[in-house]
């Protein structure tokens, strides 16, 4: 294997961040380098967050949702502890594969691949694959017959910030046609897969997406199909962090669902991505400019001119070492709320002392900017 992987520190989040800054200060060939943004990951958290899903969900096995956040010592944690994988890509793959990870615990987790994903997925004898349409039957008729399939329907995401149903998934209407293709072909569909979508902020929307997958499961008897599977997917929240709904009462409603509506021996997994890693993982940025600024709120509505009637306000700009373009992407595409602490005032290592981020701040509006 060629991974590069990371030293590990049996140190807090804090300890460590105050001993890489501390060495960043003390070198000083290090001192004329780039201070680029850095991450400190807490596998402990990794680790706590693993016992509680197994603790809250028993019945549902984790594949960790490798897009999420591919970190190696994530996967070789995860993989230790027994969890399978949704790979999305032929990269992701080869990554478990490398890791040696069993294709059992692998679910090819795109309803529309290349040929070269569907290909290599055969060479490593990964075999359960999502699918939601008949032009992937064909397909994969032709270049991985022996494949495990689940057919991946549509179900209610309007209570989620990503909404995949536009993107993927089989319409209840769709799906008798759909398995008849499967069954003339000869492919083995051995069950269904669905997403609720990316931060999903209602719980009853997996309840309801579980009683639409029950339907299907009976739909399939009709067309020759005895499904053993279902993949619950992935739109849980991190369970200790800011979210409109908890991780516990996704666990009560979707645990109560699955036991009530399938039979013990139907197997059950899931896609969780985010719940494994957002409070894993702790980003730290450099101020890099601050910009103040004047500007000039107005009590007449449009406002005349604006050195009338205004009172003047400061505001401040602080421009940070990473931004959208980077690790602060999810704020455009996943809803990300980022929770800011002070690392360093006055040379002073001032990290959770709540006193120093209002110090900072003063009693400015604020805004932070990328580079």
């Amino acid at each position: 294997m060629s991974l590069n992987l990371p030293r590990l520190h049996q140190l807090s989040v804090s300890d460590m961040f105050q001993s890489h800054l501390d060495s960043l200060h003390s070198n000083v060939e290090m001192d004329m380098q780039p201070k680029n943004a850095f991450y400190v990951a807490d596998l402990g958290e990794v680790y706590r967050l693993h016992l509680r899903w197994k603790a809250l969900l028993p019945r549902i096995e984790p594949f960790y949702a490798l897009k999420c956040n591919p970190d190696p010592m994530v996967v070789r944690l995860l993989a230790a502890l027994g969890a399978g994988f949704d790979c999305a890509s032929m990269s992701e793959i080869r990554m478990m594969v490398e890791l040696g990870v069993n294709p059992d615990k692998i679910v090819h987790a795109n309803p529309c691949k290349e040929t070269t994903q569907v290909k290599y997925a055969r060479a490593n004898n990964v075999r359960m694959s999502t699918f939601d349409n008949e032009d992937e039957l064909l397909k994969i008729k032709d270049l991985f017959p022996e494949s495990k399939l689940l057919l991946r329907i549509l179900v209610d995401d309007s209570r989620s910030h990503g909404q995949f149903g536009i993107k993927f998934g089989a319409s209840l209407e769709s799906v008798g046609p759909v398995l008849e293709v499967a069954r003339d072909l000869g492919l083995d569909v051995v069950g269904v897969s669905f997403h609720v979508g990316s931060g999903c902020f209602d719980a009853t929307a997996f309840g309801d997406a579980v009683v639409r997958a029950r339907r299907v499961f009976d739909m399939a008897k009709s067309y020759g199909y005895d499904f053993k599977l279902l993949d619950v997917g992935g739109g849980f929240p991190s369970a200790y962090g800011s979210s409109e709904i908890s991780f516990e009462s996704i666990a009560e409603i979707l645990g109560s669902s699955v036991n009530r509506l399938f039979e013990p021996e139907i197997r059950v997994i899931a896609e969780p991505g985010r719940y494994y890693v957002s409070t894993a993982f702790s980003l730290a940025t450099q101020v890099i400019a601050r910009l103040k600024k004047k500007s000039r709120k107005c009590s007449s509505n449009p406002c005349p001119s604006p050195n009338t009637n205004a009172n003047a306000t400061i505001t401040r700009m602080y421009y940070v070492n990473d931004g959208v373009y980077g690790s602060f992407s999810g704020i455009y595409y996943d809803n990300l709320i980022c929770d800011p602490h002070a690392l360093l005032l006055d040379n002073q290592f001032v990290y959770n002392k709540p006193a120093a981020m209002e110090t900072c701040l003063g009693n400015h509006v604020t805004s932070v900017w990328g580079p």
